[in-house]
């Protein structure tokens, strides 16, 4: 017995280690705690929780795939605003028709913006790491800056199309469209609450 006892000491320590070098955080736990800094938690969780095995523990990959849902969902809404244009019948308020085109035009670009953040956001997901000489520091600042400009850009658009409305009186247009402006403005918000802790992240 007592011949056994270094072994079975060895092994409960090898056990022990191996135990302790388990990370204690998970991907869920990563994009709950990072959608916690955004202004709509709840919403950041549900929307990216599905893709927990591509983020993994990621702030890059867990902003790119942040601004690909919030891209899917301001094509969407730009193709439902197209759609409404087309077969809208307008009240008197000649208003109402103008501040639906000038959304339509608005989240056309505001399209455009996310699709150039995305773009360089993926560059920076499938890069070699913060040490590859070909990503260095600054460089990876640089890109970041595009996003968030962009990003920002965007999110100005969207209040642009929902400006347009102040002053359209209440009517079945009006609350459709603030409807599906306002869902696509909280995932663009968090979207870029994403990007600027992925900056905090690399200027650490």
């Amino acid at each position: 017995m007592h011949s056994q006892l270094p072994l079975l000491l060895t092994t409960f320590s090898l056990f022990l280690h191996h135990t302790l070098s388990i990370p204690t955080t998970t991907p869920f736990d990563f994009i709950r705690s990072s959608c916690n800094a955004t202004l709509y938690p709840d919403i950041c969780y549900t929307s990216l929780s599905g893709y927990a095995n591509a983020i993994r523990l990621d702030p890059a990959q867990l902003a790119r795939i942040s601004i690909g849902v919030t891209l899917a969902r301001a094509r969407h809404t730009t193709t439902f605003f197209t759609n409404m244009t087309q077969r809208a019948d307008y009240g008197p308020d000649p208003r109402e028709a103008s501040a639906l085109h000038d959304c339509t035009s608005t989240f056309g670009d505001a399209v455009k913006q996310m699709h150039d953040s995305l773009r360089e956001m993926s560059q920076l997901a499938s890069a070699a790491g913060i040490g590859n000489s070909y990503n260095t520091k600054s460089v990876i600042m640089f890109q970041v800056s595009n996003v968030q400009t962009w990003m920002s850009a965007a999110l100005t658009n969207e209040d642009t199309c929902t400006d347009g409305f102040q002053d359209v009186a209440a009517c079945p247009v009006k609350d459709a469209v603030l409807e599906k402006v306002v869902m696509v403005k909280e995932y663009t918000s968090n979207a870029l609450a994403l990007v600027n802790s992925f900056a905090a992240s690399v200027n650490s």
